[in-house]
């Protein structure tokens, strides 16, 4: 019986495969990956980086789709085991508070996290440049768009699944609208999710690990465990053939996440099946969400490849936690509260 805890929900039906023979590291591909290829619905190129959640004993996720004219929507798609799924022919319709059509020019990389009663997504979008959209719905209906958090530049916000100390929670990277000079995760909070504050620094890019030197951003929604918050993000490296993105982890203080625990120096996915190396942008491993089960410490992580597909991924509580704590770094300020 672990003596670590997950606290979440129980998910008997979650999608897993177990660990294949002579596998390495604390997490390992699907042996059926990518679960979602190119061309899945009409006028549809691409699906990838995308986010799932549990919803009445199924599954229900966002979607980014990359539209056969080169621009990315939001679509919404269903399965009964969250392998195989089918989606809406159009895109999602989201409306301001007044239920009017409000859709944003283009989305990419959402994020859907539950707190409370209330589904809140969270995706990239254009505000007069990279910002953040934030949108809620309680039924998979209704769709409505909030204000933007943030002003520009920024990146990557994932909510947390709850409230901390009594406020929305919520993680990016502050970022130009191209690949950023300045690549470090920030926590800001907020009482309402209209005014924002209370930022702080959580971790940095690190050049003497070299797969997250250029920049890092969240990935998944953090899983509260009894070690703290579990935080899977991404690294980015330049290479002389460009950047790639890998899949790292780490452990966040339970009651002031600004505060790195543990984190590891070691990836714990990176580019080397043919889906994660060749495809519209090669050399792409980047997490965008879980499904975890509290009773047994399964954890599934779905992952955009290669900006053309969708990978998913296994680890459990137990294993990947003792990955971090074994391969622990600290790494510049992590450690602190993260002000100055």
């Amino acid at each position: 019986m672990s003596e670590i805890k997950m606290y979440a929900d129980n998910l008997p039906n979650i999608p897993w495969q177990d660990r294949p023979e002579h596998s390495e590291g604390p997490v390992w591909r699907y042996s059926e990956n990518p679960i979602i290829g190119r061309n899945p619905l009409k006028g549809v190129a691409r699906i990838f980086n995308s986010a799932v959640v549990p919803y009445e004993g199924k599954f229900i996720g966002i979607f980014r789709a990359e539209t056969t004219n080169g621009v990315p929507h939001l679509y919404l798609g269903r399965s009964e085991d969250g392998i195989h799924w089918t989606y809406d022919s159009e895109r999602i319709p989201f409306v301001n508070e007044k239920g009017e059509p409000f859709l944003p020019r283009y989305a990419y990389d959402p994020r859907l996290i539950k707190v409370e009663d209330t589904y809140y997504i969270i995706w990239c979008t254009d505000f007069y440049g990279a910002a953040l959209g934030l949108a809620k719905t309680s039924d998979f209906k209704t769709f409505v768009r909030l204000d933007n958090p943030f002003l520009p530049f920024n990146r990557n916000g994932v909510l947390f699944p709850r409230k901390i100390n009594g406020n929305f929670a919520l993680l990016s990277r502050p970022s130009d609208s191209g690949h950023t000079p300045f690549g470090d995760i920030f926590l800001s909070e907020s009482p309402d999710l209209v005014y924002w504050g209370k930022h702080k620094h959580v971790m940095a890019r690190s050049g003497a690990q070299w797969w997250q030197a250029l920049k890092i951003g969240g990935g998944a929604a953090p899983i509260e465990t009894s070690e703290g918050w579990l935080l899977f993000y991404h690294g980015v490296t330049g290479t002389c053939n460009g950047y790639v993105y890998s899949m790292g982890a780490a452990i966040l203080d339970i009651n002031n996440p600004s505060i790195v625990k543990y984190r590891s120096d070691a990836f714990i996915l990176t580019p080397e099946e043919w889906y994660e190396e060749r495809g519209f942008v090669a050399n792409v491993v980047f997490p965008c969400a879980t499904l975890h089960d509290a009773k047994t410490g399964k954890i599934a992580i779905y992952y955009g490849a290669a900006d053309s597909y969708v990978g998913l991924a296994f680890t459990t509580l137990d294993e990947i936690v003792a990955f971090i704590k074994e391969h622990h770094v600290e790494i510049g300020d992590d450690t602190s509260i993260g002000i100055m």
